[in-house]
């Protein structure tokens, strides 16, 4: 089970950092996504990261601002948000899978993920 955390309102130029915990699972076995949704929007890629860390991807929205990484250590990834706009307002969703690992190509789509948590809200005010 995935559960995020670290949401809020800050406003434009702030920063935040959420984070996502797997529960009964190893997390170093998978590869994390983080996707945003806002209302009457469909859901939006953000970044990834694989299992090892040795690799992350970023939606050009966000690249050069956020931040991904990870502790398999502590079972947790994080989501450094700087530099925040009103328009990355959203619910942002932690994604993960386990077992083998996603193909390139999927990485940014939602569908390669098969566990998803419940969600933390982001909201920046300008």
């Amino acid at each position: 089970q995935l559960q995020a955390s670290g949401g809020g309102l800050v406003q434009a130029g702030g920063s935040l950092r959420t984070s996502c915990s797997a529960s009964g699972r190893t997390f170093s076995a998978s590869d994390v996504g983080w996707f945003r949704q806002a209302p009457g929007k469909e859901r939006e890629f953000v970044a990834a990261i694989r299992r090892s860390g040795g690799n992350t991807y970023y939606a050009d929205s966000v690249k050069g601002r956020f931040t991904m990484s990870r502790d398999n250590a502590k079972n947790t990834v994080y989501l450094r948000m700087n530099s925040l706009e009103p328009g990355d307002t959203a619910v942002y969703l932690c994604a993960a899978k386990w077992g083998s690992g996603i193909i390139l190509s999927a990485v940014r789509s939602p569908l390669a993920y098969d566990n998803w948590g419940q969600g933390t809200q982001v909201t920046v005010s300008s």
